[in-house]
């Protein structure tokens, strides 16, 4: 049972940038642009203290719903931030990984996201997931159609799927659950983001726009998380007796 003060792998619902914009009078694609800051800051923090993994929730399935403009924007400030930061993604060893339905992206960010998923993968550092266009439920029938069609082609029993089975077909396979979920800009719910991986996680809301997400507040949400006792299903007593 982990019991580590600090969290092995922390997931961000990065959350007001439109807000953000909204309230300065400016295009809600400004905010998302300022909010490179604040993931670049979290990057390098997880880095410095040696964090194992961090999933950012930049596109939900959901998003694509969004006005064409802001959609359109946004999709060529992932092109446009992928060239920029990568070579410092190098720098610090970060592995850098995508999860979600990327073949509804453009042919050039398809293209860019896998050159840079190449680059990265023999670094040994902070593995570092980007959830564009994801959806937790999708990445669920996802992952269920995946094993339907292994048990059609005779390569598994259907009674051989497991909760270990069934989390190696999902997006995060190979990485342990996010601990902690932070999510800035007030809201309190999931939005259909890792559904199945969040089952224990710690949640962290704070009312802080993602732009405006400092140092200050990623310190505030690991001291959240370092003063709860996670007891996965035990009684406090039990993790007393194991500590």
């Amino acid at each position: 049972m982990p019991t580590s003060t600090q969290p092995r792998h922390i997931a961000i619902v990065m959350d007001g940038n439109g807000r953000w914009a909204s309230l300065r009078g400016l295009e809600r694609h400004a905010g998302h642009r300022a909010g490179i800051d604040s993931v670049r800051l979290c990057i390098e923090e997880c880095v410095r203290r040696g964090i194992e993994a961090l999933t950012l929730f930049a596109f939900s399935s959901e998003n694509w719903q969004r006005p064409g403009a802001e959609v359109e924007a946004l999709m060529n400030l992932f092109v446009e931030a992928l060239d920029h930061e990568l070579p410092e993604l190098q720098r610090n060893g970060v592995r850098l990984r995508f999860i979600g339905e990327r073949q509804r992206h453009s042919a050039i960010l398809q293209s860019r996201i896998a050159a840079a998923e190449v680059a990265t993968s023999g670094n040994a550092g902070l593995k570092l997931q980007i959830a564009l266009s994801y959806g937790g439920r999708w990445d669920i029938v996802d992952a269920a159609q995946a094993l339907a069609a292994r048990c059609v082609a005779g390569q598994l029993r259907p009674q051989d799927i497991n909760e270990s089975v069934f989390a190696d077909a999902l997006q995060l396979a190979g990485l342990p659950d996010p601990d902690l979920l932070i999510r800035t800009g007030g809201e309190q719910r999931l939005s259909n983001f890792l559904l199945w991986n969040l089952a224990y996680a710690e949640l962290y809301f704070c009312a802080t726009l993602w732009p405006q997400f400092d140092r200050a507040e990623f310190e505030a949400a690991l001291e959240s998380f370092a003063g709860r006792q996670r007891r996965f299903g035990l009684t406090g007593a039990q993790v007393d007796a194991s500590a």
